[in-house]
């Protein structure tokens, strides 16, 4: 195999990885953007963007009741967040550190 990119990437003690920003850029994923794992016969393992849609009945259910909301209500349906929501929003997030690419604390199941 004559790769174009080659990185490695440690694997945690609760099975995460972060996939390098090189790799990420050459697959076109951003922040929340899926990948898919093969493996072949010979162990090899291949990482692929993965556009594939997933069928979530509860979300297209949700999505549905959105749908027939903003029909029935196209006035109320898109509305700018009142400024003093927002204000309180602030007010309850603006002592929190977020580091996106800090390890995830607790057990992950996948």
């Amino acid at each position: 195999m004559n790769p174009i990119l080659r990185k490695v990437s440690t694997i945690t003690d609760k099975g995460q990885t972060t996939v390098p920003k090189s790799i990420r850029d050459a697959l076109g994923v951003g922040y929340g953007g899926r990948i898919a794992f093969s493996l072949d016969a010979q162990n090899r393992v291949y990482v692929e963007r993965d556009d594939a849609d997933e069928d979530d009945p509860v979300l297209d259910g949700f999505l549905d009741v959105l749908a027939k909301d903003m029909a029935a209500r196209p006035e109320q349906a898109i509305a700018e967040i009142p400024p003093a929501l927002r204000a309180r929003m602030a007010a309850l997030t603006s002592d929190i550190d977020i580091d996106l690419d800090a390890p995830i604390e607790g057990k992950v199941e996948l």
